[in-house]
């Protein structure tokens, strides 16, 4: 359901009740079958694919909208769909219906001396909200994961891509009610007035968590202001660092990828750190090699720079000391996103990788892996930067939580 904005004394109001359907909407979702949610899925893609142009067309006017304001190349990037970026969206609704399904997992079981017999299992967490920017596939990302895991979603979008999500959820609904699921498994609250992210997130007792997928900014404003549990996702200074024993093939190689892919997502590459050893042959190969590739090179960087998740054709180089100050360097600087090391030399690597702080770290790979479908969970709902219930990317199995249960024949405590 796409909530138009309506007055603002209402509209705390009309994200409550939006909230409310969605805890029975909940209800329904979580003893459903993986029979019945993968055929929601497949249905969904198939609607998906069925309203191409009916989404393609919403989403040129978000885009014309968009360019009109001044918005930045990379951003538009992020917000614009076309015919190929539609079918990878119903393909990844596909996939997930692919995925094992999470719901009832025994995590841990054993049987007491009093007999009694305990299991702990998986269960959906029940209401999830999710305030996100610019990209329209998280839409669907959002809502095939929470699908799967038996969660009812409330989406908070951007107004950038306003046009683009209602087309998109309508759509969505139109396929769960044609399965016999409720619609109100998926809902859009209004983007136009950024007092309903407030309500989302301060709606305790009526959504179980928030997930905010987007800037340094949106994520620390939702995680200092919400009443709600939130899980924080994506900001990423993700550095590079070329060891005294690496190939600079490979270097080279990765550390291009890792900026120039795609360089406005969160697990690009925004810091190149080089070992002082190699600095005098492995500086002007790699500085060479990112500004033939249209990179713009901060060579003296500032504290700001350093600090900077740039999500743009800008990188911050650096020079260390060694792995020892490779890594004070990134846990000082980074975001606990990803981190990648370049070396020949094992003992490095596995001192690397012990005690760099992140949520992913590479050994002679490019930080651009760090992603939910290349690590095989299907689309993903954000990369986890904390450290509690989830750290990385964050699949199925992220957007549970557990439950007891304890089966016996008449036990009682004893005083």
């Amino acid at each position: 359901m796409s909530l138009q904005a309506p007055t603002l004394t209402g509209l705390r109001e009309a994200v409550h009740d939006a909230a409310k359907r969605a805890r029975l909407a909940a209800r329904i979702l979580g003893t459903q079958s993986t029979v019945v949610k993968d055929r929601a899925l497949h249905a969904a893609a198939d609607a998906v694919l069925a309203a191409s142009a009916d989404i393609i067309a919403a989403n040129a006017m978000d885009l014309d909208a968009a360019r009109a304001a001044g918005t930045s190349e990379a951003m538009l990037d992020r917000l614009a769909l076309n015919p190929q970026r539609v079918d990878g969206i119903a393909a990844g609704l596909r996939q997930v219906a692919g995925l094992p399904d999470p719901i009832g997992e025994v995590l841990r079981g054993r049987t007491l001396p009093n007999g009694l017999q305990l299991r702990q299992q998986r269960v959906p967490l029940g209401v999830v909200g999710i305030v996100y920017e610019g990209r329209p596939n998280v839409t669907v990302d959002a809502f095939g994961l929470t699908l799967k895991s038996g969660n009812a979603v409330l989406l908070r979008g951007s107004s950038s891509a306003a046009h683009s999500n209602q087309a998109l959820v309508a759509v969505l609904r139109e396929a769960l009610v044609a399965e016999g699921l409720p619609a109100d498994a998926v809902q859009l609250l209004p983007s136009s007035d950024r007092a309903s992210v407030t309500h989302l997130i301060q709606a305790r007792g009526l959504v179980d968590v928030v997930i905010p997928r987007g800037g340094a900014g949106l994520i620390d404003a939702v995680v200092r202001d919400a009443l709600v549990p939130t899980i924080e996702t994506g900001v990423g200074n993700c550095h590079v660092y070329v060891h005294e024993a690496a190939d600079l093939d490979v270097a080279e190689r990765i550390l291009l990828n890792a900026k120039t892919r795609r360089p406005s997502v969160c697990n690009a590459a925004e810091t190149l750190l080089v070992d002082a050893a190699i600095a005098d042959i492995a500086l002007s190969r790699l500085v060479g090699a990112l500004q033939d590739a249209g990179v713009t090179v901060h060579a003296d960087p500032t504290e700001d720079e350093l600090r900077a998740e740039f999500l743009s054709m800008d990188i911050a180089v650096a020079v260390v000391d060694g792995v020892d100050a490779a890594i004070t360097h990134i846990n000082e600087y980074g975001t606990g996103h990803t981190e990648a090391i370049v070396t020949a030399d094992l003992a490095a690597a596995h001192r690397f990788t012990a005690e760099v702080d992140a949520a992913a770290v590479m050994v002679n790979a490019s930080t651009s892996f760090t992603d939910g479908e290349q690590f095989g969970f299907g689309a993903e709902i954000g990369i986890s930067t904390q450290k509690l219930h989830a750290r990385g990317p964050m699949g199925l199995s992220e957007l549970t939580s557990t439950k007891w249960i304890v089966w016996g024949d008449g036990q009682i405590r004893p005083a």
